[in-house]
């Protein structure tokens, strides 16, 4: 009976941590292990052949070690980019390194067939597009808000003269600059003044603006739901950009329908946990008050008043057995 959690991360994760604990708790094996430590830290031989038609073999890391077929789930959560490792090669070296041990190790990592991921990375990778996800909202029969993605400063203009007030949010965060440093574009108002042919070098996310009477944050961990109303102490149009410590936190009731919804859109993503944004234009009572605006499938959640039971849920999703080998 397979029942050891594989938990891919890297080191200082705390929220990885808050579940590696309470797994701990319930005397569950757990083995955690970061694939970017591929070297002496992090060894591993797996063979595959005609007479056992499936990858066996030992990983093992400093202080553990597990095999294929003893894993039956495995936490995804946030590791260290193979091109960390490897970042004092020259790029064609470093470039090659990076992907022989994502397609090799990752690759053995990523197909153990019956074992739960909380999420696969393939499916977070096709759950992050915010084209798609605003699509299946609306095809799930949720609220989004009129949407323009162009590079057509004309376009841009006819849309916020049709939606304004308008604003303008970024597909992905910022990437590393030269000193490794990553960062991230808040959602901001913008001026149809403002648009000129600097539009036309890249692709932009407009919406209009939602007249919200707040936040809710909805995290979805298997069939449980959690949700936090959320309210700047400055009214910020983005709550993200200040201090999270200094967040005003309710919990909100979601709406059946809208609750269906985020499951039935997980389920056909390949997903079992994410952090859904809404914004609020009312109490909150009515779907018709809840506009989506995105889904995280692989969002933070350990700032939330309601991590403890959040982490509860996690333990007891990953709590599974697997008979017999893959």
């Amino acid at each position: 009976m397979a029942s050891t959690v594989l938990v891919v991360t890297a080191l200082e994760d705390v929220t990885a941590d808050r579940v590696v604990a309470a797994l701990n708790e319930r005397e569950v094996p757990v083995v955690r292990v970061d694939p970017a430590d591929v070297g002496p830290a992090l060894t591993f031989g797996f063979r595959i052949g005609a007479d056992r038609p499936a990858w066996r073999g030992r990983l093992r890391t400093a202080s553990r070690e597990v095999e294929p077929g003893e894993v039956a789930a495995v936490y995804y959560r946030r590791p260290t980019p193979y091109g960390t490792r490897f970042a004092h090669l020259p790029r064609q070296q470093r470039d090659f390194a990076a992907a022989e041990a994502r397609h090799g190790l990752g690759g053995v990592l990523n197909a153990l067939p019956g074992t739960l991921y909380v999420n696969h990375p393939a499916a977070v990778a096709r759950a992050e597009s915010k084209p798609a996800q605003l699509r299946r909202f609306t095809r799930l029969g949720l609220r989004i808000p009129p949407t323009l993605i162009t590079n057509d400063p004309k376009a841009a203009g006819e849309f916020a003269a049709e939606h304004g007030p308008v604003v303008c949010k970024t597909f992905r965060g910022l990437p590393a600059d030269d000193d490794g440093r990553t960062g991230a574009i808040w959602t901001q108002r913008v001026d149809p003044a403002t648009f000129d042919d600097t539009l036309t070098v890249t692709a932009h996310l407009f919406q209009a603006e939602i007249p919200k009477t707040g936040d809710a944050r909805v995290t979805v961990v298997g069939r449980r739901v959690f949700a936090q109303q959320i309210a700047a102490p400055d009214g910020a149009l983005d709550w993200r950009r200040g201090d999270w410590d200094a967040l005003l936190h309710a919990p909100i009731t979601v709406p059946p329908p809208v609750e269906a919804a985020l499951h039935t859109y997980l389920a056909s993503s390949g997903l079992v946990f994410g952090c859904f944004d809404f914004a609020l234009t009312g109490d909150g009572d009515d779907p018709e008050h809840w506009t989506a605006i995105e889904c995280n499938p692989n969002g933070q959640w350990g700032w939330l008043p309601d991590a403890d039971d959040i982490t509860e849920a996690f333990a007891e999703l990953l709590t599974v057995e697997r008979k017999g080998r893959p």
